[in-house]
């Protein structure tokens, strides 16, 4: 079976005269009423290899930090052409942040259509951390045999090896994704396949960012966005790397949860045992809000859900290895919210993202701080609402005997009149979603995957991650499916982000195999 494979030691890739006659059995390779074959799939993809690889390498060298809209105006005037070179008319949607970019390309006599969510943002970088020049000057690397990879020539790229790797910001959240999906409209034209639907395409420029203009552009162009299904390219697949959809993720909100002690730092000889600590309060607090067992202990967290046994089969039919994943974790022992890691991410979750209080390291002094901050994050599932998990929260915190303020820090008078002082600034960026198996997106990709992997797919109920597409699943009223197809271990959100050739190429036949899959059997009109 073909995957997209995670370890060394996958075959190197054909040398160049067998290549070649890869290219020509290209050209023999017909389509099947109109279809693709799985065989002719990815003969295009292996003959086009090298053409498609220099593309997103051309497209991986434009910086994309959300925060920075020059940045993403460049990015945007590239992707424009790109899409109207394949027949699509395509707008700017303008928000209260970064435009939006809206694509559409009709047929004639739709079956349906269909929304595609692209993410084109990408996490901010520190050039420093990264083992290359430039995050955004991407760099071909390959295994030395250590587990190390070490940078080698683009040269060599014309006898490339699956198990190479391009590293760059965004290689894989989310350039590699916008590529294929371009890539597998290529391949489809000149294998004169066209679609029996209607393709609409959001690029979202703010992801990164919590995506906090999304709601509100919806709301304003839901009859521009109408569509019968979403399906998002985007974020890996199984850890294990077998083809996989995720027919869910979990929401996400948060907390900026901040206590208070001097005006500014004291010595710690003079003023200790005498001066509060923010930073003990603050551990404090955190502590008190789970067990030893990793377990929410704040009354209601866990309200309304419940796992029966046809659920619990959905879950069981994943393929975890719980020994393996905890080994690749460097864990010995795991939270005790779920039997399993399938289950563990069907409830709500409280992670502390961040902690800042005084000085470590070469800085370190001894001093008592006049703060302490943590970040937190709430995911959150169907059955949770984000307000009221922080609304918990927050009751919580009082319930401790602090006095709660929120969006500003406290007032002289405040800090005289109250022993214990916090600050409480929540927000809820989007609620989780989850899609039937067998709703029509949940069985048109499912027939796409068997036809090109001989199989089913890993069915996912709820992925861990989070992505903003309640906002498209409520106000459009639609079902969304995520089609993964990058390589799990490709350090996103890090620096060295990557992407193994190997998984990026099939990518690309993963996106051919949807694309091209007829949607009329699946659907009705």
């Amino acid at each position: 079976m073909n995957r997209i494979r995670l370890h060394k030691g996958a075959r190197r890739t054909r040398a160049a005269s067998v290549r070649a006659a890869g290219i020509a059995l290209l050209l023999t390779v017909q389509t099947v009423e109109g279809q693709l074959t799985p065989e002719g799939i990815r003969a295009r993809v292996k003959g086009q290899a090298v053409q498609s690889i220099e593309l997103f390498r051309e497209y991986l060298g434009l910086p994309n930090d959300g925060h920075f809209p020059e940045d993403m105006d460049r990015l945007l005037s590239w992707l424009e052409p790109a899409f109207q070179k394949r027949g699509f008319e395509t707008e700017r949607l303008l928000t209260e942040g970064n435009p939006l970019l809206f694509a559409e390309r009709r047929v004639a006599n739709p079956s349906a259509t269909v929304l595609v969510y692209l993410q084109s943002d990408g996490q901010p970088v520190d050039p420093q951390a990264w083992d290359q020049e430039s995050p955004f000057v991407a760099v071909l690397k390959e295994d030395d045999g250590s587990g190390h990879f070490r940078e080698i020539s683009w040269d060599r790229l014309s006898d490339y090896d699956e198990d190479w790797r391009i590293y760059a910001r965004s290689a894989s959240d989310s350039k590699g994704p916008n590529i294929q999906f371009l890539l597998a409209l290529d391949l489809m034209a000149a294998a004169g396949v066209t679609p029996d639907y209607d393709l609409k395409v959001i690029v979202d420029t703010m992801e990164e960012m919590g995506s906090p203009v999304l709601p509100a552009a919806i709301q304003t162009n839901r009859e521009m966005l109408a569509a019968d299904m979403l399906i998002i390219f985007d974020g890996p697949p199984h850890y294990s790397g077998r083809p996989s959809l995720k027919f869910g993720a979990r929401g996400i909100s948060s907390f900026t949860l901040t206590t208070y002690g001097p005006r500014v730092p004291q010595h710690s000889g003079h003023y200790g045992n005498f001066v509060p600590n923010p930073g003990m309060r603050l551990a404090q607090i955190l502590a008190s809000m789970k067990n030893e067992d990793g377990r929410v202990t704040i009354p209601g967290f866990y309200d309304g859900i419940e796992l029966n046994d046809a659920t619990r089969k959905i879950l069981d039919a994943v393929p975890d290895d719980r020994d393996e994943v905890m080994r690749r974790l460097g864990i010995a022992e795991t939270d005790a919210v779920g039997d399993s890691l399938q289950e563990a991410v069907q409830w709500p979750s409280l992670n502390i993202r961040g902690l800042q209080s005084g000085w470590v390291g070469d800085q370190v002094r001894t001093i008592l701080p006049a703060t302490a901050t943590a970040e937190v994050d709430v995911r959150l599932v169907l059955e949770t609402d984000g307000w009221r998990l922080l609304g918990l929260i927050e009751e919580h915190i009082r319930n401790l005997g602090y006095h709660v303020i929120s969006n500003r820090d406290p007032t002289d008078a405040e800090r005289q009149t109250h022993g214990r002082l916090a600050r409480f600034d929540a927000r809820v960026s989007y609620d989780a979603f989850r899609t039937d198996f067998d709703s029509a997106p949940g069985r048109w990709l499912s027939s796409a995957f068997a036809r090109l992997f001989g199989e089913e797919p890993v069915k996912i109920r709820t992925s861990g991650g989070s992505i903003p597409i309640s906002p498209f699943v409520s106000t459009l009223g639609i079902p969304a499916v995520g089609v993964p197809t990058v390589n799990p271990d490709n350090n996103q959100h890090s620096p060295n982000e990557n992407i193994r050739i190997g998984s990026f190429l099939e990518g690309i036949a993963i996106a051919t195999a949807v694309l091209s899959e007829p949607l009329r059997p699946f659907v009705r009109r």
